[in-house]
Order: structure tokens, then C-alpha cells, then sequence
């Protein structure tokens, strides 16, 4: 007569093995249900994006005071203490750019008003109007300026087609800002000379005003249109920040709104591009090229943990020099040693990655340093292109 006997222990519930740890050693399949509270839910997905655990005690330490020492530790095999280098570069960059960013932002885009009040010739003037009367006498004034700066014999004609589309900017706000006061708006034809010269120099400068069309027959229909929608607003970005007028700032804005978009995808691209230099330069050592992946997602993630503590260092002295003026020198020195102590720690990493000879590696270190600087700056250049195109 058959008995049923209790099992020694948990199995794992896909196929059925005896469980020994966390997970089945006959699927792979982990203990852990996806059936769970929320809270534990967003407790893990922080813990995989972050993983700030006990592991980031044993990593950042180590990774900014001791060039080469994490690298060299997953080259032997001993990983589970750290951080996985690809996660701990990730994050950190958008950390870095994101504070670069505010600091960018801040230095850049302040209008410089005590008062939080926008300038008069600002667009933005023209929404904060109380009285549609208010907004007239903006419009007015804005576009008397703009008329001013247009009648410049020297002006290239670039510049006097966008000034036209600064006009019609300016009245587009001034009208929707009427539109919300319940007033009549103001009608093209009280600018029809405005109207007239954008129509003269659509004609001679017809790249920055006319029609964007894209015709590449070997590519979909909404790669040609995306194409061509990024080409219109680089043009139009540009020929604001041409123009010099009211769109000036909000085209700046846009153009640096869509370069931090594009910046982080831009420097992960060249992690495998500083890999293959390596791997170049070190042919004759014979590591793997992920040995090489290793040791770019390394120096690149010290170069953005430098980067973001040198952004809030600057934070920290700018709120603290009004009220200790000693401790912002502190901090201004600290910042100092942080740039100095960059460029040597990669030096250093790399002669205890390669273990060759100083001359040797120095010399490969000025090269390797050259190359890879002509191509960030390459890559820069292609990120401002598509940030204009924002």
C-alpha cells in the first residue's frame, strides 16, 4: 500500500526540485513570488536601478582612493562585495548631468529679476499681463524693437527672417494672452511691413523660413518625416538664437534642454568606442575586450562620481559663502585637488590595469588621452546638433 511521505523541504514550484537557497539549481527559477505587496514591489525596483545595499560601501570608497583596485578585483573573479560596473556608471552619470544640468540651467537662464518678474521684452511678459491694454503696450514695445533691430542696414538676412519669426511669435503670445482676457486680438495687418520683409528674405534665405522636406526613397515614411520635423526645429532654434530677440532665451533653452537629453545615450555610446582604443593600444597584452569594457565602465563611472561631487561641492559654496566666506575658500581648494586628483588617477589606474613601464605608459596614456578627446569633442558637437534639433 502506497504512503504519502511529507517532503524534506520547499520545491521550487515550476519544476518540482528540492530547494536549497534563493534559487532552483534545476531552472534557475527564484524563490521570490511576483505576487506581492506594492511597497515590496518598489523596494525592488529601486534596488535594481541603485542596488544601495552594503555594496556601496565597499565600491565608492575604493573606486575613488584606489585607482585600478576594482578593476583588478573583477578580474579575479571576486564581484558579489561591488557594485556591478555598468550599473554604478549609469546611474552615477545621470546623476552628474542632471546636477550639471541644474547648475547649467541656473547660470544660463536666470533672468536676473529680484522680483521673479519677467522683463519687458520678454515673452513671458506678455502671459504675466494683467490688462489687455497691459499686453498691447507690450506687444507694441517689443515689436517696436524688433522693427529697430530688423532696419539694420548690415543685418544678414538670416537674422532679418528670423526677426519676422519673432514677430509673429510675439503677436501668437500676445494674442493667446488676449484670448484669455476676453479682449480682440491684434490682427496681422497692423504689421504688414513685418509681413512684407519676412516675405522678402523667405525668398532670399529660404533654408531658415521655407518648408522642410526630406526625400530618401530607401527609408520609411516616418523616418523621412522625423528627419525632416528635426531639421524645422533646428532651423527654427537657430534662427532665433540669430535673431537675438525675445526667442532668443527660450530657444537656448530648448537647444540645452535637448542636448542633456541627448548627452547621457551620447557617453554610453562611447564606452564600447574608449574600450576598442584600449584594446587597440593593448593588442599585445591578449585580455578579452570586455576585460577592456571593465575598465572603461571603471574610469568613466570615478570620472562622474568626480563630476557630481564637484557640482555639489559648488552648491554647497555658493549657499555658504554669504555666511562663512572661510569655508567657501575650503571648499574652492577641495574642488582644486578633486581636478588634479582626475587625470592622475587614471594615469595611475592605468599603469596598474597593464602593468607596464612608466615611459610606455605614459606615452600610451598621452595618446590614448588624444584620441578619445578629438572624439568626446566629436560626439559633443553631434549631441548639440540634436539638442538644437529639439
Amino acid at each position: 500500500m502506497n504512503q504519502l511521505t511529507p517532503s524534506s523541504g520547499l520545491r521550487c514550484a515550476n519544476c518540482g526540485e528540492e530547494l536549497k537557497g534563493e534559487f532552483c539549481h534545476g531552472c534557475g527559477q527564484s524563490i521570490k513570488s511576483v505576487i506581492r505587496p506594492v511597497s515590496h514591489m518598489l523596494e525592488d525596483a529601486g534596488d535594481l536601478f541603485f542596488h544601495m545595499d552594503e555594496r556601496i560601501v565597499h565600491t565608492l570608497p575604493p573606486l575613488y582612493t584606489k585607482p585600478g583596485f576594482l578593476t583588478l578585483e573583477y578580474f579575479s573573479g571576486r564581484r558579489v562585495r561591488y557594485i556591478a560596473p555598468f550599473r554604478l556608471m549609469f546611474v552615477f552619470c545621470l546623476l552628474a548631468f542632471f546636477f550639471l544640468h541644474l547648475a547649467i540651467s541656473d547660470a544660463h537662464f536666470d533672468t536676473g529679476s529680484h522680483a521673479g518678474a519677467p522683463a519687458k521684452d520678454d515673452v513671458s511678459a506678455l502671459h504675466a499681463a494683467a490688462t489687455a491694454e497691459e499686453v498691447r503696450t507690450l506687444y507694441q514695445g517689443q515689436m517696436e524693437e524688433l522693427d529697430a533691430a530688423k532696419a539694420a542696414p548690415d543685418l544678414p538676412a538670416p537674422a532679418r527672417a528670423a526677426i519676422g519669426l519673432s514677430q509673429d511669435m510675439v503677436r501668437d503670445a500676445a494674442n493667446r494672452r488676449l484670448a484669455e482676457l476676453k479682449a480682440d486680438p491684434i490682427t496681422p495687418d497692423t504689421n504688414a511691413e513685418t509681413g512684407a520683409v519676412k516675405r522678402s528674405h523667405r525668398k532670399a534665405n529660404g533654408w531658415f523660413v521655407g518648408p522642410t522636406t526630406v526625400d530618401i526613397a530607401w527609408l520609411p515614411d516616418v523616418v523621412t518625416r522625423r528627419l525632416a520635423l528635426g531639421i524645422a526645429h533646428f532651423k527654427a532654434n537657430i534662427a532665433e538664437v540669430l535673431d537675438g530677440g525675445p526667442g532668443k532665451a527660450e530657444a537656448i533653452r530648448r537647444i540645452s534642454e535637448g542636448f542633456f537629453g541627448v548627452l547621457p545615450q551620447t557617453l554610453l555610446v562611447m564606452i564600447p568606442v574608449f574600450a576598442l582604443i584600449l584594446k587597440l593600444f593593448y593588442a599585445f597584452k591578449r585580455r578579452l575586450y570586455m576585460e577592456h569594457v571593465i575598465v572603461a565602465l571603471h574610469s568613466h563611472a570615478f570620472l562622474f562620481i568626480s563630476l557630481l561631487g564637484l557640482m555639489l561641492l559648488g552648491f554647497a559654496k555658493d549657499a555658504i559663502h554669504p555666511h562663512f566666506a572661510l569655508g567657501s575658500t575650503v571648499i574652492l581648494f577641495v574642488q582644486m585637488a578633486m581636478w588634479a586628483w582626475m587625470p592622475v588617477y587614471l594615469l595611475i589606474m592605468q599603469k596598474r590595469v597593464y602593468r607596464q613601464g612608466w615611459p610606455m605608459t605614459l606615452l600610451k596614456y598621452w595618446l590614448i588621452g588624444s584620441v578619445y578627446f578629438w572624439l568626446v569633442l566629436f560626439a559633443l558637437c553631434i549631441a548639440v546638433v540634436l539638442g538644437a534639433a529639439h
